[in-house]
């Protein structure tokens, strides 16, 4: 690790605890006793209800993640309202949210922001499950406290944390070519101290094909090629509460892995849909990040949260020239290794007037850079060197109110203003969120939500060689959206929420010049039923259904947003019998999606993808004194022969098993 990264690591851990008492809000004991470190959490609730009650707010907790055996984010995600996973050239799955593209949605794990300084992307699949609490996606409007940059909304991740007494746990599991998962913990309290620790590790040969799929001159049937993914993450929490009114903790995080990149399958040049074939690997990553935060309950009335944090990643990715990964000496073949750092510093102060509201004000200062090295091939056996330096700042200031003048009812409103300096150019824009619930009803609660927010361009946006525009102006999204949520008899429920948003400035490379523009304009609108029901013991059903309908307004001969399914639909089913014995069973239909003819084609044309349908099963048993749990189960049992984007096919029947310990 670099010399300069463990300075700047020791320097903000230092001046954060320094600074901790002075700046920081009291932390809910009860968190200790439930194993959630919610130290991180951006949004913090009131008396009441609060922001999140006027929201679409989904949670996928740690019994969710264990049931469908979820091994990574994005397996975690897959099945709420709203959520689309889609795998295309850089063979990275990505999360989208209500029509949005990953780069639109803000990633948070205990408050660290995980987004590329690049990009605004990230990798779902280097982050694992096993220290999770719970997952909170806010889909549209969302609070402003979380910042620039959530124009399709929020993931926010919360860690496990020790309880009283000592806890461990292993496990491995193992499937279909040689892949595996271990995972580990450990964890617990004593006094005014806790801690948790965790660790995993997974390799995957490839991914197999479904007796389906028909080979292509570049794709073999079986295992998709290049597919391979390998990864080694570890998490620890470090918890200190002198009194009921301190709260101090530290999550370290490393992660490191490599992964392929799966070409097209279609290698014709006729076709045009499809792009040439490309070869590209990242033949290592590795990140590591550091948050310290606390919380101070000053009086009854003020308190204070904050945090501090850094994020440093470093990867090289390989373009090769051939599918044997062996040559870079023809044109567009590269070596990259870049580096981002991401590091900040937030304070949350509240301040609670009784009846006349909660107000809460977030001050916060962050700084981007990115650095890359290597050379691109710009003619046969001829190579141009990379190396490029960059840093971008980005200041914010938030206050947000909450007031319940009955029960029952809550209205909120939020203003945050936002800066974004770089060496050519200072720019600065505003954010605003309004919300109201009213349970009309007992039962019956409705709620209605405004929000306008942006999103800077990034460091590739703006510098990226060829394409890089340093004029950009920030995106923008106007989101509507109301809904009802009704809880039922026999412990049942249903809601209902309608949603329409407008985002201009979306930025796009414009094809005249090749640069990046603020050209593209899109609407999206649609609806998201939820329901659940645990009317006998035991058992567990959900079911949700989301319509989007999206509008491109970019490009001339544009219809529906590319790659954004129209129509989905998620069931999943669970029973806990008394022997210990627990089957789970998921279903996800996805249809109505198109894309369109590659950007130098005219004229444009449409095309659909076919519709499918997955259906994973699971079905474990717990034994010795439910200390071991053995499970087998497979993802995609009816071997569906899919892709969510043209000429990428997805995974085919994947049978696993395993074994889970609790020490």
């Amino acid at each position: 690790m670099h010399q300069q990264l463990k300075l700047w690591t020791f320097s903000l851990l230092l001046c954060g605890l320094l600074a901790a008492p002075q700046a920081v809000t009291a932390a809910d004991q009860d968190d200790a006793e439930t194993g959630t470190y919610t130290l991180g959490e951006i949004v913090i609730k009131g008396k009441a209800d609060g922001v999140e009650a006027t929201e679409s707010v989904y949670t996928v907790t740690a019994e969710d993640i264990q049931a469908k055996n979820a091994r990574t984010l994005d397996q975690a995600l897959s099945l709420l309202p709203g959520v689309n996973i889609r795998v295309g050239a850089d063979g990275t799955p990505r999360i989208g949210v209500r029509g949005f593209r990953t780069r639109h949605v803000v990633l948070l794990l205990n408050g660290i922001p995980i987004n590329s300084a690049v990009d605004q992307d990230f990798n779902p699949t280097l982050i694992p499950t096993e220290n999770i609490a719970f997952i909170k996606l806010t889909s549209g409007a969302s609070s402003v406290l979380y910042g620039q940059g959530g124009l399709g909304g929020v993931i926010n991740i919360v860690t496990k944390q020790g309880t009283t007494g000592l806890q461990g746990m292993v496990s491995g599991e193992f499937g279909d070519h040689q892949t595996y998962l271990t995972r580990a913990s450990v964890s617990g309290r004593k006094g005014m101290f806790d801690f948790l620790v965790t660790g995993s590790a997974q390799d995957i040969d490839s991914f197999p094909l479904s007796d389906d799929f028909v080979p292509t001159s570049v794709q073999g049937e079986g295992y998709r090629g290049n597919s391979d993914r390998e990864r080694r993450n570890f998490l620890a929490n470090f918890g200190f509460t002198p009194n009921k009114d301190l709260a101090i903790g530290l999550t370290l995080n490393y992660l490191q892995g490599k992964w392929g990149k799966p070409a097209s399958v279609i290698n014709d040049p006729f076709d045009p849909f499809a792009n040439n074939p490309r070869y590209e690997r990242v033949d290592s990553s590795e990140g590591v990040s550091a948050q310290l935060a606390a919380d101070l309950q000053v009086t009854e009335q003020l308190s204070f949260r904050g945090w501090t944090f850094i994020n440093w990643l470093e990867e090289e990715t390989n373009r090769y020239d051939n599918a044997g990964m062996n040559s870079l000496l023809s044109r567009g073949s590269f070596r990259q290794l870049a580096r981002t750092t991401v590091y900040g510093i937030t304070v949350q102060p509240k301040y609670d007037m009784g009846k006349g509201g909660t107000i809460t004000l977030s001050l916060s200062a962050e700084k981007d850079g990115w650095s890359n090295s290597g050379f691109e091939t710009v003619a046969a056996n001829t190579f141009s060197p990379l190396s490029d330096d960059k840093v971008v700042s980005l200041y914010a200031t938030a206050v947000q109110y909450e007031i319940s003048p009955l029960e029952g009812l809550g209205f909120t409103a939020g203003y945050g203003h936002h800066w974004q300096n770089r060496t050519e150019r200072r720019t600065n824009d505003f954010a605003v969120n309004a919300g109201v619930y009213y349970d009309i009803l007992k039962d019956t609660r409705l709620k209605a939500a405004f929000s306008r927010n942006i999103r800077f361009p990034a460091i590739g946006d703006l510098y990226s060689a060829g394409s890089g525009n340093p004029e950009l102006d920030p995106e923008i999204s106007y989101t509507y959206e109301g809904g009802v949520e009704q809880k039922l008899p026999f412990n049942s429920s249903i809601s209902l929420t309608a949603f329409h948003t407008k985002a201009k400035n979306l930025i796009q490379t414009d094809q005249a010049s090749g640069l990046s523009e603020n050209l593209a304009e899109v609407r999206f609108r649609g609806v998201e039923v939820a329901a659940a029901t645990q009317f006998i013991k035991g058992l567990l059903l959900r079911a949700s259904y989301t319509y989007l309908d999206s509008k491109d307004k970019s490009r001339a001969g544009r219809e529906e947003l590319q790659y954004t399914p129209r129509d989905r639909v998620t069931m999943e089913a669970k029973y806990d019998f008394d022997l210990g014995l627990t089957p789970y069973f998921s279903v996800q239909y996805v249809g109505n999606q198109y894309f369109y003819t590659r950007n130098n084609v005219s004229p444009v044309r449409k095309m659909g993808l076919n519709d499918f349908v997955l259906v994973n099963v699971k079905l474990s048993q717990k034994i010795l004194k439910d200390k071991v749990t053995l499970y087998v189960g497979a993802d995609n049992i009816l071997d569906e022969n899919y892709e969510t984007s043209y000429g990428f096919p997805q995974a085919g029947r994947y049978i696993y098993g395993g074994l889970e310990f609790q020490l």
